[in-house]
């Protein structure tokens, strides 16, 4: 049975280039990048490279990048990390409802530890309400942290608004931009971003590895101790295959990105626009043009999208419910939650991600299946 993939926001396959790019640092150059030999010294140098792709695709500087093993790695050392760094000017952080749970339940710590958040409100798209962002600054406000694009709904926040506000108040903004590095084109200095989280098996690297930019100046600690590896602010041997993966899948996302992304955005609005011709009493999650290229997120009245997924499953479909990281949740999305869903839409959400290897035939294939499970109903 062919199997087709439409489940790409939870991760993505690697890719042969990125494969071969990284084969040689597991068998032939597989030195300890901290080692002073030739074998450390070529280890170190790749690392450098890959740094220096990050940086020149987002618009950075090489030595504001940091590698991590994740995103939520990445949201965790950047969040806990200017806290705790700024914690002698304020001890008060603002997000919004519907960020990642890497995001959210970092907060949650910090809430614990003394710290004060407010969770922003969104409409119904899911945009973030910047009158209750302005109205939420006070004089202990050290940071915000805002996600680029929801990972459920698919829908991109005015970045630039939000770094504007941040900036004009003199506090720090980082943004989870997991979704967003490969689908939407980030420059951190035009964005006025202070920090951004990312990982590479959202981009077809491999999972294990993920990045973390801060802009130089912004002062933030670690929250791992061991070693002196990432300029002292993130312990542990550096995974040099993985950083040499994501260098080289962030280089070849970017290099192909007008072609990669119409490809999904065609391929997302033939499904869209499919669906709502076929069946009935559908609702569109999210912004429908200010979104993820790749992210269809779509309620079907009186189904249970768990049932439709083992369904799906059946037929070599694979896709998801909602994000990734809350499978097995018996509670519903808290994303569609907060931008108004009733609780019977929330339960027959579906989300569809495509990505470079879907085609128009595979969509069809989902699309006449899906026609048929919920019109039998």
């Amino acid at each position: 049975m062919k199997i087709r993939y439409f489940d790409h926001a939870a991760t993505t396959p690697v890719s042969n280039i990125v494969l071969q790019e990284m084969l040689p640092y597991y068998e032939i150059q597989y030195g300890n990048a901290s080692s002073i030999y030739t074998l450390g010294r070529q280890a170190k140098r790749a690392v450098e490279n890959a740094r220096k792709n990050i940086a020149k695709n987002i618009g950075a500087k090489q030595q504001e990048i940091y590698f991590t093993s994740c995103g939520s790695e990445s949201d965790n050392l950047a969040i806990k990390g200017i806290a705790y760094a700024n914690k002698n000017k304020g001890n008060h952080i603002i997000t919004s409802k519907i960020e990642h749970h890497a995001v959210l339940n970092t907060c949650k710590t910090l809430e614990k530890q003394g710290f004060e958040v407010t969770y922003l409100d969104v409409d119904n798209n899911g945009i973030v309400d910047l009158v209750q962002l302005m109205n939420s600054i006070n004089s202990n406000t050290i940071l915000i942290s805002i996600m680029f694009a929801n990972n459920e709904i698919g829908t991109i926040q005015p970045i630039k608004q939000i770094a504007e506000i941040a900036h004009k108040n003199n506090i720090i903004f980082h943004t989870d931009a997991v979704q967003a590095v490969g689908n939407v084109k980030i420059n951190v200095e035009e964005l006025m971003i202070d920090s951004l989280s990312m990982s590479g098996h959202k981009f077809y690297a491999p999972k294990g590895i993920g990045a973390l930019y801060v802009k130089e100046g912004i002062n933030f600690e670690k929250i791992q101790d061991g070693g002196h590896q990432e300029k002292d602010k993130r312990a542990g041997t550096e995974n040099v295959a993985g950083i040499v993966a994501i260098g080289k899948a962030i280089d070849e996302i970017y290099k192909n990105f007008d072609s990669y992304n119409e490809h999904l955005k065609n391929l997302r609005d033939f499904y869209i626009e499919e669906l709502e011709k076929n069946i009935p009493n559908i609702k569109l999650n999210g912004d429908r043009y200010n979104r993820l290229p790749g992210n269809a997120n779509i309620s079907f009245k009186n189904v249970n999208a768990q049932e439709l997924l083992f369904k799906l499953d059946e037929k070599g479909i694979c896709a998801s419910a909602g994000s990734a990281c809350s499978t097995g949740n018996p509670m519903p999305s808290h994303v569609l939650m907060a931008i108004g869903l009733s609780e019977n839409l929330a339960e027959g959400t579906l989300r569809i991600t495509f990505g470079k290897d879907n085609t128009k035939e595979d969509v069809q294939f989902l699309i006449d299946n899906l026609r048929e499970f919920i019109l039998k109903k």
